[in-house]
């Protein structure tokens, strides 16, 4: 698999190292606007670097299969849909885009053109959060009906001067950033979709938000569920504390920073204990799979549908906050639907 890349900062790069230990992929040029990015990817990958990747898809898009994005998040679609146009395989690193009309057009684009469209949630890869739905699917604790769930890092004193705290190229703050990976394991480990949400944010007098506090309502088997979410980013370590607790009917599971316990009719019937998130390993993971799609035409673990509905719950969140109102989710999603079908016309 010939293979380019886009951003290759921090993150662009370590993936680079990541896919250049996988048999069969060739890392053949990338793209980034910061000149030591450049010059550090030349250097370790033998291979040019551009600093527009609208010239590195020009020279070499016939030479490649696939691309690889790891760029400030509102960028994601403009080079998506670039590596689209030349029928190239895309590798989004989350979140997949900042807006439900751009993520409904990526998804309809890539099933149009018959390529892969994958996004880097790896959370999907992570055992706990495999064991947690696993439970949940099996049955165990009943019919689903409640969610609570948590996730908090030091992240704001970190990112304050960083592009990811300027909502022109992150979108938003936490909710966007680690907060995404919490409503994805939210709604993959529960296999439920979003239908509306309130929301409450605190910024804290920062152009982003910190805090926030949804009130969400999921649908499961046609059946509704109610979820609360909180995400901050003022917490005490740089590492994200995690918790999931998913309710049934008959049960209930909580997922907290490593440990999976499983409670059945007031007493617990299963405790598990997992080691910290492997970063590397989990990285890996993601990126095989990815390798994976394209070199056999199977579904990546995390399509684009995936990145869809993230995308959409976040942002019914950001639009609840600033209307004070619930928003309807999937009219959201319905109407970025229907735009993008062209208008019917007469003969």
């Amino acid at each position: 698999m010939k293979l380019a890349a886009i951003g290759l900062g921090g993150l662009g790069h370590y993936e680079l190292e990541v896919y250049d230990e996988i048999d069969g992929v060739e890392i053949i040029a990338g793209a980034d606007v910061a000149a030591p990015s450049r010059e550090d990817f030349e250097a370790a990958f033998d291979a040019p670097a551009y600093e527009d990747y609208e010239r590195l898809l020009d020279d070499h898009g016939e030479d490649l299969d696939a691309v690889s994005i790891v760029t400030p998040h509102t960028l994601h679609y403009e080079q998506a849909m670039a590596a689209f146009e030349r029928g190239l395989h895309v590798f989004l690193e989350k979140p997949m885009v900042t807006s439900v009309d751009n993520a409904v057009d990526l998804v309809e684009t890539a099933a149009k053109r018959d390529l892969v469209l994958a996004v880097g949630y790896q959370r999907h890869f992570h055992p706990a959060y495999r064991e947690l739905r696993n439970v949940v699917q099996s049955g165990r604790i009943g019919d689903v009906h409640m969610i609570n769930c948590y996730l908090g890092q030091e992240w704001i004193d970190v990112q304050k001067d960083a592009w990811r705290a300027d909502p022109t190229l992150s979108g938003g703050g936490q909710l966007y950033d680690s907060g995404a990976h919490l409503l994805d394991a939210l709604l993959w480990t529960t296999g439920t979709r979003p239908r509306s949400v309130a929301a409450t944010m605190d910024y804290r007098e920062h152009d982003v938000d910190v805090n926030s506090a949804l009130a969400a309502t999921l649908e499961r088997d046609g059946n509704v569920v109610t979820a609360s979410i909180g995400v901050s980013a003022d917490g005490t370590t740089a590492t994200p504390h995690e918790s999931l607790t998913v309710i049934g009917t008959d049960g209930h599971a909580t997922y907290r920073d490593g440990e999976l316990t499983v409670v059945e009719s007031e007493s617990v019937t299963y405790e598990a204990s997992f080691e910290h998130e492997d970063f590397e390993a989990l990285t890996r993971a993601k990126l095989d799979d990815f390798v994976t799609a394209v070199e056999t035409g199977a579904d990546p673990a995390v399509p684009g549908e995936v990145g869809l509905q993230v995308t959409a719950l976040t942002e019914a969140a950001y639009n609840a906050y600033e209307s004070g109102r619930s928003v309807d989710v999937t009219e959201l999603v319905e109407s970025a639907r229907s735009a993008d079908v062209p208008a019917a016309t007469s003969d």
